[in-house]
C-alpha cells in the first residue's frame, strides 16, 4: 500500500510544485511506482511534467464527478512516474463540496481507489488553506512543509503547524509530519543561516538534513516539461532532492542509500 504525502504551505513560492515534481521524479529514477496529485488549480505541477492541463480529464473530475482516478491518471516520460492532472475548474471545487456531508475526505476516498497500485502518492497543495487542502491533510498519511528561508516563512509555518494539529484532531489521527524542508537557500545570506538555525532548535529533528539551495537548473527544468534529474542530473539542484528522496526512504525503512556527493 502506498504512502501518500502531502506538499503543504499556505504561503506562495516556497517552493511546493518543485518539490512535488522532483521528489516525484527522483523516486521513479529509484525504481519507486510513484504518482503525483496536482490539486492546486494554477496546474503548475501538470505542466511541470511536461503535460497539458487543459486537454484532458483531471483531479476535479475525480472529486466532483467521482470519475475514477484510474481514469484521470496520465503517463510521464519517467516510466516509474504518474500524474493526476489539475485544471482552473479546480477552483470552483470547493464551493460545489462545501454542502457535501462528506467534504473533506473526498480525495481521500478517491485515492483509497488506487493506493495499492503505487508506492509513494505525492500531493501537491495550493498555496492556501481551503478545503482542497484539508482534503490533501486528510488523505495524507504524512506532510512535508516547504519553507523559504526568509524571515516572513517563519510567521505561515506556526500557521500551518495549527491547522496541521486541527487535522490531526478532526479527520487524520495518523497524520504525521514528514519533514520541515528549508528551499531557495543561499549560503552567503546570513538571514538565511538564521531562519535554519532557529527552525532547527525550535523543531529539531523535524527538520530535514538536506537543503534545496538556489539553483539555475531548478527553475529551468519545468519550462522543458521535465524534473531536475531528467533535465540534468549532475546538477546541484538534482543532488538536493536525490538527497532528500534518500532521507525520506531511509525514514520510512525502505533503503540504506548513500548519501549522494554534493
Amino acid at each position: 500500500m502506498g504512502k501518500i504525502i502531502a506538499i503543504a504551505n499556505q504561503k506562495g513560492g516556497v517552493g511546493k510544485t518543485t518539490t512535488a515534481i522532483n521528489l516525484g521524479g527522483c523516486l521513479g529514477v529509484l525504481e519507486y511506482k510513484t504518482l503525483i496529485v496536482d490539486a492546486d488549480p494554477q496546474a503548475n505541477a501538470t505542466s511541470g511534467v511536461g503535460l497539458d492541463p487543459k486537454n484532458t480529464r483531471n483531479i476535479y473530475d475525480c472529486l466532483i464527478n467521482q470519475v475514477h482516478p484510474s481514469e484521470v491518471i496520465l503517463k510521464t516520460e519517467n516510466p516509474n512516474l504518474d500524474i493526476i492532472p489539475s485544471h482552473i475548474d479546480l477552483v470552483g471545487a470547493e464551493l460545489e463540496m462545501i454542502n457535501l456531508p462528506n467534504r473533506e475526505q473526498m480525495l481521500k476516498l478517491a485515492l483509497n481507489k488506487i493506493k495499492d497500485d503505487y508506492d509513494f502518492i505525492i500531493i501537491d497543495c495550493s498555496p492556501s488553506l481551503g478545503l482542497i487542502t484539508v482534503n490533501a491533510l486528510t488523505a495524507a498519511d504524512s506532510v512535508i512543509i516547504p519553507v523559504q528561508c526568509e524571515f516572513y516563512s517563519l510567521e505561515g509555518l506556526g500557521k500551518l503547524l495549527n491547522t496541521i494539529k486541527i487535522i490531526q484532531t478532526r479527520l487524520n489521527q495518523e497524520l504525521e509530519i514528514e519533514g520541515i524542508l528549508f528551499t531557495m537557500y543561499d549560503t552567503r545570506l546570513r538571514l538565511a543561516n538564521q531562519v535554519v538555525e532557529e527552525v532547527k532548535t525550535h523543531f529539531q529533528e523535524l527538520v530535514f538534513d538536506t537543503l534545496i539551495h538556489r539553483n539555475t537548473k531548478l527553475g529551468e527544468a519545468p519550462s522543458h516539461g521535465e524534473t531536475i534529474v531528467m533535465h540534468d542530473a549532475s546538477s546541484k539542484g538534482a543532488i538536493n532532492y536525490l538527497n532528500l528522496t534518500r532521507e525520506i526512504l531511509q525514514k520510512n525503512k525502505l533503503t540504506k542509500l548513500t548519501n549522494v556527493g554534493s
